[in-house]
């Protein structure tokens, strides 16, 4: 795409004449973006990966070894493959050029085959700079047409500005330690940390909200996270308690759960400007409390009168969600598909005992709730915020996270394009 604007053509020629990735910078990320290997067979013959080196020794087993011939350290395996599975991930470079903040994602990989000397490698994909009044101009390759997999990159296409797209927010395993940030981001509380935050996203809350900066700045991190996910402190519900917290020194540790109790002590007309209920010693417990209090509550009624409930709310969900029916993705073990009625809500909530169904999730407008199945067995329901296509959280029974926890991320986040593209139709 060609430069259109005055800023994309001063951006795109600072770009031609940013440094490449110095050696330096190469060889950290080929060292602290992999694991490093050695392999043994059951005869003592033991091979670096690293530098191909082979060796005989019995007494080596599995784990931790130094090679006598490049002096890495590398894991041992006892395998008798020869050729192993090409690794790949992202490393991120953080620097400044002519006063703007740049990020630099390079896509790395390692392939390793025995008696040969590793193969690493390291391709620029993307360059996001931000301006300090929090714009960005966004500068990448080509991805493949119509390709299905938002990390393919075609190699061959040169680094061009591009409309701003989400598959560009990347967040990348690997950040090269000695960063170069701009005074605007420093001066609103950046230290380093990006606490499991993608560069792109944390730069510009700090740079374009306010309340996001306060957080940062009182070290409410968690709440910080969750308000980049779902912007839960622009609502006016919330952000009175928050401030209770900070002047009272609370560290809010599960931020989701902290909003879902503030809903539940609402709901009981509780003072919610009271530091005695807003900053509890365990919260989860208060929490859980609370909610089998409301679900008691909502179980002394009439299940005729549910069920009319839901039948009344039935038409409204339908309007604001009928566009996300049928959205249904699997792995082969586990299934994850949309709650299509109130009904299934009321479901959810009994079977899993969380608040998804008492606190109303099926009238929120901005978040889309999906339940996670092995066979018929509800493992973990899921809600997305239909504002920034990020996963809000991901609850078990009881709002317990399940030893299938990161396997269910992983798998809504590969197909978060079905919700986005639902959302726009």
């Amino acid at each position: 795409m060609k430069a259109r604007t005055k800023l994309q053509r001063r951006i795109y020629s600072m770009s031609q004449r940013l440094s490449p990735i110095s050696e330096k910078q190469k060889e950290w990320a080929f060292r602290h973006c992999f694991h490093h290997y050695g392999r043994r067979i059951r005869k003592g013959t033991v091979s670096c990966l690293e530098c191909g080196h082979e060796w005989l020794d019995r007494s080596i087993g599995p784990g931790p070894c130094v090679c006598p011939h490049c002096g890495w350290t590398i894991e041992i395996v006892e395998t008798r493959k020869r050729r192993f599975q090409r690794e790949k991930t992202y490393f991120c470079i953080l620097t400044t050029c002519g006063g703007y903040q740049v990020i630099r994602i390079f896509d790395t990989f390692a392939s390793r085959c025995v008696g040969h000397k590793a193969l690493y490698g390291c391709n620029e994909v993307v360059q996001l700079w931000i301006t300090p009044d929090g714009k960005v101009i966004s500068i990448a390759r080509m991805r493949p047409i119509l390709s299905m997999y938002l990390d393919r990159w075609d190699y061959a296409s040169d680094l061009e500005v591009r409309p701003n797209r989400m598959s560009y927010d990347i967040n990348p395993e690997f950040i090269y330690p000695w960063k170069q940030v701009i005074p605007a981001i420093k001066r609103n509380g950046f230290r380093g940390d990006l606490h499991g935050c993608s560069p792109l996203s944390l730069f510009l809350a700090l740079l374009n909200d306010c309340r996001a900066e306060t957080l940062f700045k009182a070290g409410q991190f968690p709440m910080f996270t969750h308000e980049i996910r779902s912007q839960v402190c622009s609502d006016e519900r919330y952000w009175p308690s928050v401030r209770i917290c900070m002047r009272r020194g609370y560290l809010i540790q599960d931020a989701s759960m902290w909003c879902d109790y503030i809903d539940l002590l609402r709901y009981f007309n509780k003072d919610i400007l009271s530091a005695r209920y807003v900053c509890p010693e365990n919260l989860q417990s208060e929490h859980d409390r609370l909610e089998r209090k409301k679900r008691e509550l909502l179980r002394k009624e009439d299940l005729q009168r549910k069920m009319q409930q839901a039948q009344a709310a039935e038409e409204q969900f339908r309007e604001l969600k009928s566009r996300f029916f049928g959205i249904s993705f699997a792995d082969g073990t586990i299934r994850v598909r949309v709650l299509q009625s109130v009904a299934e809500h009321l479901l959810e909530g009994e079977l899993m005992h969380h608040c998804v169904f008492t606190n109303n999730y099926y009238a929120r407008p901005e978040s889309l709730i999906l339940t996670a199945q092995i066979g018929e067995q509800h493992i973990e329901t899921i809600e997305v915020s239909l504002e920034t296509f990020q996963i809000v959280q991901s609850r078990g029974v009881c709002n317990r996270p399940t030893a299938y926890h990161d396997r269910i991320i992983s798998l809504v986040e590969q197909n978060m394009e079905q919700i986005r593209r639902c959302a726009s139709a």
